[in-house]
């Protein structure tokens, strides 16, 4: 028996030290540039050689989670001259079937199994398994495991519960909230901040955006909402965004992302967080990329019903995609003043999010009963759906009057989200429950609908540039 418990340690101690070679930023190749790469951002942000740059993400969703885990493979390792670590609130609970679902995860993965035995931590898996045990989210975290992404067992990460001292003297800060919680919490961030000298740099990976009215009705982006919440200056706040699904990232699928922001602070940090795996490209247009983000959320929801009324119909989804890709264009061009440098990248995000995201998903279950909107728009095992409140938000601006263009063949001014029909319906499935999802259906039959490259036209013909639509 003895002998058997020695085989395993040595076991265990090369196993980890394979995985470690892997995970950890290749750091047996790679180590010299990663830490320059880490030398010259501490060097921009006035680090002193004694003095961690403290790098924290606010939020544990699957994206915020996943980000802060390629951060800590990829550079944990040099712990003199880099912390990091990641907030989340304490007392959320997890559920007996999603325990057990968790202990089959670590059981499937003898990596995973032998770094929770060796970490004393298995145990409690067991315990949980049985309903001896209640686990906690932030428990878990700690463990490498995201409450929204069970089955992608990630690296373990420093969990702060306290959120005044997760942030209170954070060099970077990553937002991984919905656009719905933003500006909660960096409200209550702003308040740690006041007696700050120095000014933190954020990244926020948020991809929602909300409406308001008056005095004038505009869109509000999350970065919008932390420089309003905190007084930080928008040249210190930058958006990542891109075609990207966390549990694919995190096992090394080849994807690529845009930060966006101040040259200053975008160029060194798409060189600090670009990896073999993870291509970070930079562009000064902060504002549209992040809306455009939003954007694509809303038809994904739509592409999820469609996909499930039709029995996956790759016809019916086809005519949806035109439809709902001739929208965004419409829209697009009442966004951006150059609305074609945003063309691939918004076609590139919502192609992944048709393909494998929670908005599409969140569709699909509605439409096949599985769920109801009575239970709202933060879902166990996926968290906030943010297209629900980006339907109401594009809805609400594109409805407004004095924004009138006009309509082609009724030659009279409407107001541009009567051009939308996909857009309108949404609206009424999610937001007024005026009609059931297979209304999806009836808009894309509904035979007076205009040709999806008529209103690509339109677009592209007329000057429908509505700057004050972001506020400019």
């Amino acid at each position: 028996m003895v002998g058997t418990e020695i085989t395993g340690i040595k076991e265990l101690t090369e196993i980890e030290g394979l995985n470690n070679a892997y995970v950890n930023g290749l750091v047996q190749t790679n180590n010299g540039s990663l830490e320059g790469k880490l030398d010259e951002l501490r060097k921009l942000l006035g680090k002193s050689d004694d003095d961690p740059l403290r790098i924290v993400s606010v939020g544990a969703g699957a994206w915020g989670s996943v980000f802060a885990a390629m951060l800590q493979d990829a550079y944990g390792h040099l712990r003199d001259k880099v912390q990091i670590r990641i907030w989340r609130r304490a007392g959320r609970s997890v559920d007996r079937a999603t325990a057990q679902h968790l202990f089959d995860v670590i059981n499937s993965r003898e990596d995973v199994l032998r770094r929770l035995i060796r970490r004393c931590a298995y145990l409690k898996y067991v315990e949980a398994r049985l309903g001896d045990r209640t686990l906690y989210a932030d428990e878990i975290l700690k463990d490498g495991f995201c409450l929204n992404m069970i089955d992608t067992p990630i690296c373990p990460l420093k969990v702060v519960t306290n959120l005044q001292e997760a942030v209170w003297d954070a060099d970077i800060v990553i937002n991984g909230l919905p656009s719905t919680e933003t500006h909660e919490v960096f409200e209550e961030i702003g308040n740690y901040w006041k007696e700050r000298i120095t000014v933190p740099v954020i990244i926020s990976l948020s991809k929602g955006i909300e409406a308001e009215l008056e005095p004038e009705p505009h869109i509000i982006t999350p970065t919008q909402m932390i420089s309003r919440s905190t007084g930080i200056p928008m040249e210190n706040i930058l958006y990542l965004g891109g075609p990207n699904i966390a549990s694919e990232i995190y096992n090394k699928e080849y994807a690529n992302a845009r930060i966006c922001g101040a040259e200053k602070w975008r160029k060194p940090l798409a060189k600090f967080l670009r990896q073999p795996h993870f291509t970070v490209w930079d562009n000064g247009d902060l504002i549209t990329h992040e809306v455009m983000g939003g954007l694509k959320n809303v038809y994904a929801i739509g592409a999820g019903m469609v996909a499930s009324l039709t029995n996956e119909s790759a016809t019916s989804k086809s005519v949806y995609f035109a439809h709902c890709t001739s929208e965004m264009i419409f829209i697009t061009h009442l966004l951006a003043k150059d609305p074609e440098k945003l063309a691939g990248p918004l076609l590139a995000d919502t192609y992944v999010t048709l393909l494998k995201g929670r908005n599409a998903w969140y569709g699909q279950k509605l439409a096949n009963g599985e769920l109801t909107l009575d239970m709202g728009d933060s879902i166990k095992g996926k968290g906030m759906i943010q297209g629900v409140s980006a339907v109401k938000a594009f809805y609400e601006l594109l409805s407004q009057s004095h924004l009138s263009i006009l309509h082609p063949e009724e030659k009279k001014p409407v107001a541009p989200v009567e051009l939308c029909p996909i857009l309108k319906t949404l609206h009424k499935i999610l937001i007024s429950r005026e009609v059931p999802s297979q209304a999806i259906l009836q808009a894309l039959r509904d035979e007076t609908m205009n040709d999806p490259r008529d209103r690509i036209e339109m677009a592209q013909t007329n000057a429908f540039y509505r700057p004050s639509l972001l506020g400019q």
